[in-house]
């Protein structure tokens, strides 16, 4: 041993902790923060489809950036829907389940699709 150190002491001075107390959470809180994060995502979106009409109809209205505009608001009315009936699940129950993988791939279907249209406004 070197300099009447034991190598097995831990950096805490050689203490050992003792034993810790589990952590207590709020189930309230983590369903407001997802439920307002929801909301914040939706009002998100709304912006980026009133954005996209605004591109589609800058430099005229053309077959193409209509069209691109009524897929935007279509997307968007789907993932107001999704996102409407997870708020309320939510809001309903002090433990709610967990977002159902039909409900998460639409949401994630229509984001990624609202992309390809923001692609085909900037690209047309």
């Amino acid at each position: 041993m070197t300099g009447g150190r034991d190598p097995g002491a831990r950096a805490t001075g050689g203490h050992e902790p003792g034993p810790q107390k589990p952590v207590v959470r709020d189930p309230g809180l983590q369903p407001e923060r997802t439920r307002l994060a929801w909301r914040r995502t939706t009002l998100t979106y709304a912006v980026v489809a009133v954005l996209a009409l605004r591109v589609a109809l800058h430099a005229g209205a053309t077959a193409v950036g209509v069209v691109v505009c009524a897929v935007c608001a279509v997307l968007w009315s789907a993932f107001l829907w999704v996102a409407h009936r997870r708020i309320r699940t939510l809001a309903a129950t002090a433990r709610p389940s967990a977002l159902a993988p039909p409900q998460a791939a639409a949401a994630a279907l229509c984001a990624v699709a609202t992309a390809v249209c923001a692609v085909a406004l900037v690209v047309r």
